[in-house]
C-alpha cells in the first residue's frame, strides 16, 4: 500500500441526544477536526453532530457523500477517491458505530479492495452495551437484526432461534424499528417459553437508560412503555 494514501476512518457517534464527549473518547473529536470528507447516511444529522463535537470547524469546507438506500453502487465507488490524493475520509454512523447494524460495510470492503487502510475508532455500540448489561452468555451470541414483519413468519423465527439458543447455548440479539418495539416485546411474552430469559435494553447511554433481564414468566407481570424508544432485545433459553 502506498504511504501516500489517505485512510478511511470509521467514526462513531452518540446513541441519542447527549453530549458527544460523555460517551466518545477525545480521539474522535481530534480526528473529526482534521477530516473534511465524510461518507454519511443523512447530511443534516451529520452536520449537526460535526458541529456539536467540533463547534469551530468550518461547515462550508465539509464535503459530504450521501450513503443511503438510494445510493447506487456505481456512485459509492467514487467516495474513496480522495484517499488516492492523500486525503483522509471519515465514514460517519447515524447512531453508534459504522457498519454494525448500520450502513457502511460495502464501503469498508471497497477500501480493503483498493488497499486503503481502514481505522475503526472506539465508540458506543448499542448491541455490545446491551450484551454487556444483560447477564446472558457473552461467549457465544448471534445478532439477528430484524425479525420478519409477517406475524406467522416472525413467530416461527422466534421459536426456531429459541431452540437454537438452548441447543447451542447461544444468546440471540434483535433490533426493531422504535415504533414497533412495544408490539415486538408483547410478542416475545406471548411466543417464548416461560423460563426463557429476556433482556430489554432501551435508551442506552441516555438519562432514561433501562436495562432489565427477567424470565418471560416474570415479564408478564411487568408494565413498561417501549414505544419509540431505541431498544435491543436479547434472549437465551438454558
Amino acid at each position: 500500500m502506498s504511504s501516500g494514501f489517505g485512510k478511511l476512518y470509521l467514526i462513531p457517534t452518540t446513541l441519542g441526544d447527549n453530549e458527544p464527549l460523555e460517551v466518545l473518547p477525545i480521539s474522535v473529536k481530534k480526528r473529526v477536526e482534521n477530516i473534511d470528507f465524510f461518507i454519511v447516511e443523512n447530511e443534516k444529522s451529520a452536520r449537526r453532530f460535526i458541529k456539536k463535537i467540533t463547534p469551530r470547524k468550518s461547515q462550508p469546507a465539509l464535503r459530504l457523500f450521501l450513503l443511503d438506500k438510494y445510493t447506487s453502487e456505481f456512485e459509492s465507488k467514487s467516495f474513496l477517491d480522495p484517499c488516492f490524493q492523500g486525503i483522509n475520509v471519515g465514514l460517519l454512523s447515524e447512531a453508534g458505530v459504522p457498519a454494525i447494524a448500520d450502513p457502511g460495510a460495502n464501503i469498508v470492503m471497497l477500501a480493503h479492495q483498493k488497499k486503503i487502510e481502514v481505522v475503526p475508532m472506539v465508540g458506543p455500540s448499542s448491541i455490545i452495551l446491551a450484551m454487556m448489561g444483560s447477564g446472558l452468555n457473552g461467549q457465544n451470541f448471534a445478532f439477528n437484526g430484524y425479525l420478519p414483519i409477517e406475524k406467522i413468519e416472525r413467530k416461527k423465527r422466534l421459536k426456531e432461534l429459541e431452540r437454537l439458543s438452548k441447543q447451542n447455548n447461544q444468546t440471540q440479539i434483535f433490533i426493531e424499528t422504535p415504533y414497533r418495539n412495544q408490539k415486538l416485546f408483547n410478542e416475545f411474552k406471548a411466543s417464548l417459553t416461560p423460563s426463557t430469559l429476556l433482556c430489554v435494553a432501551a435508551d442506552l447511554t441516555l438519562s432514561t437508560e433501562y436495562i432489565k433481564t427477567l424470565t418471560i414468566k416474570e415479564w408478564k407481570n411487568e408494565n413498561i412503555d417501549l414505544h419509540k424508544r431505541p431498544c435491543i432485545f436479547i434472549y437465551h433459553k438454558y
